[in-house]
């Protein structure tokens, strides 16, 4: 097979085996055709001196950021993987290193910070407490944006104050409503006169009740637009996504005690290490060595 019809088999196995989201699927097709333009043989032929030469294409743009060169060599070393699981003889993909990246800083609020964004909402209309709901439902879930758009009002479950979802990568998990966010939830829907099923609604545009009202749920983009309202509002010091609230919601987790493995379920992680980014911000036996043993401390 020609290599277009390998990336485009690959495309098929993350989408229906690995069951990848179609934002993941979209930026691996970006990737590995960026790299079909470069790579002219056989991929039977590939090799480690020919992989160099891409990296050093992708450097010398001067357009692109490391980390973002990053992104190109990790599909290329998956997509490499799964062709020898298929029996194609290629180029082994542990033989491609990933360059160093510096670490970036993780963004989140302290307590007080936090209580400026919730309280920023003007709450006395229907659309003030569905912006309040959202941040407190954000802040309360550590929810990701994407998961926090598809939420619909029967997953809601206000007797045990749970929420099922199915995250990344199609893993289900429970996360936990606060009482706070318990409370501005209920509000939200009680003030809410429609049966459409998604829980978090627009209020701009032309109504469609068409499909439950689907065409009405509010989008990720326009959650991020939301949180970036109120942050401004707030007058916030730091720039804060709805990601940065979920780092917000992980880093207050760890400060206050909990384990690791915990809060590794909470964020749905497949693996512990993603985690693992937030204890060198909230480790608090440090905090108190440093307390005790350094001379201004």
């Amino acid at each position: 097979m020609v290599l277009p019809d390998l990336i485009e088999e690959f495309l098929q196995h993350l989408r229906i085996e690995k069951n990848c989201s179609p934002l993941t699927i979209r930026d691996y097709r970006h990737y590995l055709n960026k790299f079909n333009e470069y790579y002219k043989k056989n991929i039977t032929e590939l090799t480690i001196d020919d992989v160099r030469k891409f990296r050093v294409g992708l450097a010398d743009s001067g357009e692109m950021a490391r980390v973002t060169q990053n992104y190109y060599v990790i599909a290329l070393r998956s997509f490499l993987r799964y062709l020898i699981k298929k029996d194609i003889k290629t180029l082994a993909p542990e033989k491609i290193d990933l360059p160093k990246t510096e670490s970036r800083s993780l963004k989140f609020l302290d307590r007080s910070q936090l209580e400026r964004l919730l309280s920023s909402p003007n709450v006395s209309d229907e659309m003030g407490l569905r912006d309040k709901a959202v941040l407190e439902t954000l802040f309360s879930t550590g929810l990701r944006v994407s998961e926090l758009s598809k939420l619909n009002r029967d997953q809601l479950n206000f007797e045990t104050r749970e929420i099922g979802v199915i995250g990344k990568g199609g893993r289900a998990r429970v996360v936990f409503i606060s009482d706070s966010a318990s409370e501005w939830l209920q509000k939200y829907i009680v003030r809410r006169s429609d049966d459409f099923k998604p829980l978090f609604i627009r209020y701009s545009g032309k109504e469609d009740i068409e499909n439950n009202g689907e065409k009405m749920r509010l989008t990720p983009r326009s959650i991020e637009r939301l949180v970036e309202k109120y942050v401004k509002k707030a007058k916030l010091p730091i720039k804060i996504s709805p990601h940065g609230i979920r780092h917000s919601f992980a880093t207050d987790l760890l400060y206050n005690g909990a384990d690791i493995r915990s809060v590794q379920e909470m964020l749905g992680h497949k693996n512990i290490a993603t985690t693992q980014i937030y204890t060198h911000v909230t480790n608090i036996q440090l905090k108190k060595v440093h307390q005790e043993f350094h001379s201004k401390g």
